[in-house]
């Protein structure tokens, strides 16, 4: 896996059209993962400009995380979602300590669920300045995170023969 390809991809699929959720999970998905389904870049298309341009989490940050399910994720109830929510914890934290939020109005500067907030976007061509960036980031964070895990689950032993009682 080569993370500079897969950042550009990233921005290829965002340049061609492709919100910033689904363009980060389809590089994930395609060119990190190695996987490919139809559901992507569909499952994404509702957190794009913070969850339907409504300005919360950035896309680009959902997109990693969602890429973190399919990386780590559960395939039953009864399987632990510490994985998961343990690398998402770590992106979250490098994220906002790199762009100083992970919220998409403080990161680009617009309330896209008004006019002017399109307006602004558009005139300060926020989309190729700013979230084109973070994009970029959310995959190359993403691609170092999961390359640390593969190279710990390679080194070190697993120990842990913790069992999770089925919830209600």
């Amino acid at each position: 896996m080569q993370m500079n390809k897969a950042k550009n991809k990233a921005r290829s699929y965002f340049g061609s059209g492709y919100n910033c959720a689904e363009s980060v999970l389809l590089a994930i998905a395609e060119d990190v993962l190695e996987m490919k389904h139809d559901l992507v870049p569909r499952i994404a298309t509702g957190f794009g400009g913070g969850i339907s341009r409504q300005g919360y989490v950035c896309g680009a940050v959902s997109g990693a995380v969602m890429g973190f399910g399919l990386k780590y994720g559960r395939s039953s109830p009864e399987e632990l979602r510490a994985k998961t929510y343990n690398r998402v914890v770590e992106f979250l934290r490098e994220f906002r300590e790199k762009h100083g939020s992970i919220v998409c109005k403080e990161l680009c500067g617009c309330d896209l669920s008004t006019i002017e907030g399109i307006r602004k976007f558009r005139e300060e061509n926020v989309h190729t300045e700013r979230c084109t960036n973070f994009v970029s980031s959310a995959l190359e964070i993403f691609t170092v995170l999961i390359k640390k895990t593969d190279f710990e689950k390679e080194s070190t032993p697993i120990t842990n023969t913790e069992t999770v009682p089925k919830q209600n």
